[in-house]
């Protein structure tokens, strides 16, 4: 019968998943309208405009189906109030990304060029100058796709040269020129320029006539087609950017070794020594001490701790009061009889597996608190008409996704570990009490030890953090991804290693409750992403606005908590098997 459930929610997942990729992309998929991007002489080129918006606060673009009032923003260089707007089609990638793509007027007909073409005529009002000097304060921008090509560009300036702030002069651009660059009947680039000597003085309030202008000027390159989106990765391949990135790469790796070393001195000296030690007392029987034994307690959380008079390990060293000596240990061990075997199967076991409600908490984690965040941000871009502001149909696609693919995968995970679930082993006995934790010094105490395992990993990928949040919360493109993965890995083993010595620190110490400790400690290289957050917030960018501050620290917010689950992990894994492999060790009696 189990088999047929899991073939049956199999079923469900696969033909679910084929109904959202026709959902998500449609039949056309997410090519352009031209979708083999050949054209022939005088052939019309789709040029589609994205945004309008503050240069600072990328996520405040305004959308073209709201702006009503705010319709001026397109005047320059968009004047399409007086216009059909047609949308394009857009895949579902483009639509969380906060892309509205509509028909620019600008005519880009296929190398036919343009001299001073007209645009637009109209007279301005002393409400609609105020608007585009408050709009150029802000280093307005619009940016553009021409055949899949992006361009970017600003609607005014700002004269500061020489001046008090009273004495500023606004101007917009009253004319910009389009070079477009093919080869034989595919376009290569495109680059828009602003004439700094055609200008529009909108320091007054008061009525202007405006007039809009635009240029094409085509030519050729011998540029293949497939490296043309080559240029947008040149920023992040620049050889001073590249020597940043060594660096970063350089310095995890200086920490991995560190820690490597580290761990295995611990391993090959100090473990040892205290194993020689302890059946040595073990053979002599001469003495007694209380071990402090702690079953798996903390994720299982219904095993019976137990505790076992247990032989005294004691290792000597030089005097000290802090850290340069290794003090005398009393080893925690585990032991484990028969009937708390039996309880830890039926039911920690068990629920680590198959239990329902460990399947609706998987679920919901990280879910929850995403979907609750989001709600209020989608809320909040609405209100402000911005293009991050995701339409019914997207969250009714998103909706789907979550409830028709990964409900029936976490299902089908929750029966496979049931079925597939064996009885649990520890390492060594148990007994039925826990002793006493003694009192630990404050560098001891959770906070701390949460403070200094997640400051290593954070330093490993503190550099390569500037530029990802340059690229995801500004205007930088980032493709170095191959760095981007060994960073990546060296961030998970830097977590685990310095997850394992804190751990054998706190067992050292006589502290048994590692289990929750250690997931702590792993994911608090979280909680040091979100404080760079607000470093970078106030230090490396100009974003400001509620709108812009609340989707850059609650979407961060959610990113820290994954990252915070997922190294959490990536520790308590690690602790488990370095505890399993010390505990084995020991012989008990």
């Amino acid at each position: 019968m189990g088999s047929g459930m899991t073939r049956s929610v199999a079923d469900l997942t696969a033909a679910a998943t084929a109904l959202l990729l026709l959902l998500c992309f449609g039949v056309d998929g997410v090519v352009s309208d031209a979708f083999d991007h050949r054209y022939k002489t005088g052939d019309h080129v789709p040029l589609y405009v994205n945004k309008v918006g503050p240069f600072h606060n990328p996520r405040c673009g305004l959308l073209p189906g709201f702006l009503s009032d705010l319709s001026f923003f397109f005047s320059d260089p968009f004047d399409l109030w007086d216009q059909h707007v047609t949308e394009k089609r857009e895949a579902l990638g483009e639509v969380l990304n906060g892309d509205r793509l509509v028909d620019a007027p600008y005519k880009l007909d296929f190398r036919i060029d343009h001299e001073s073409e007209v645009l637009c005529k109209k007279r301005l009002t002393r409400e609609e100058v105020s608007k585009f000097r408050s709009a150029v304060t802000k280093d307005y921008y619009f940016q553009m796709y021409y055949d899949d090509l992006p361009l970017w560009g600003f609607i005014g300036k700002v004269d500061k040269e020489g001046k008090d702030l009273g004495e500023y002069k606004y101007y917009l651009y009253k004319r910009f020129h389009f070079d477009v660059l093919y080869n034989n009947d595919r376009v290569i680039e495109i680059v828009v320029h602003t004439d700094p000597n055609m200008l529009l003085d909108v320091t007054g309030d008061r009525d202007v006539e405006a007039e809009f202008l635009y240029s094409v000027k085509w030519k050729e390159t011998a540029t293949p087609f497939e490296k043309r989106m080559e240029k947008y990765s040149q920023t992040s391949s620049l050889p001073h950017h590249l020597e940043i990135h060594w660096f970063s790469i350089i310095n995890s790796c200086v920490t991995v070794l560190l820690l490597t070393g580290f761990l295995a001195t611990i391993l090959m000296r100090v473990l040892k020594n205290d194993f020689v030690n302890f059946k040595e007392w073990n053979n002599s029987k001469e003495g007694i001490v209380k071990g402090v034994i702690s079953s798996y307690r903390g994720r299982l959380g219904k095993e019976r701790a137990t505790e076992e008079a247990m032989d005294e390990t004691t290792n000597q060293c030089g005097s000290g009061n802090e850290g340069s000596c290794r003090p005398r240990r009393q080893w925690q061990t585990y032991t484990h009889d028969e009937e708390s075997a039996e309880d830890q199967e039926e039911s920690g076991w068990k629920y680590i597996h198959g239990d329902v409600r460990n399947l609706l908490l998987t679920g919901c984690l990280f879910c929850g608190p995403l979907f609750l965040t989001f709600c209020f941000l989608n809320t909040v871009a609405i209100v402000y008409s911005a293009t991050a502001a995701l339409p019914f149909g997207t969250i009714v696609v998103i909706v789907l996704i979550w409830t028709l693919v990964t409900s029936p995968l976490l299902v089908l995970g929750g029966i496979a570990g049931k079925n597939s679930k064996a009885e649990f082993q520890a390492p060594c006995r148990t007994a039925k009490y826990p002793r006493e934790i003694p009192p630990l010094p404050w560098y001891r105490q959770t906070i701390p030890q949460m403070i200094m395992a997640g400051f290593l990993p954070f330093s490993a990928i503190y550099i390569e953090l500037y530029y990802i949040f340059a690229s995801v919360w500004g205007h930088r493109i980032y493709t170095i991804y191959s760095i981007l993965f060994i960073v990546f890995i060296i961030l998970l083993i830097v977590t685990a290693f310095i997850t394992v010595a804190l751990t054998y620190f706190q067992l050292a110490a006589e502290d048994h409750e590692w289990w929750w400790r250690s997931f702590l400690c792993g994911g608090s290289t979280g909680l040091f992403v979100y404080g760079y957050c607000l470093y970078y917030y106030h230090a490396r960018s100009d974003m400001s606005g509620f709108m812009q501050t609340s989707f850059f620290f609650g979407y961060m917010a959610c990113i820290c908590y994954g990252f915070f689950l997922m190294l959490g992990m990536v520790g308590f894994r690690a602790a488990l098997l370095f505890v399993r492999h010390i505990y084995r060790s020991i012989k008990c009696e």
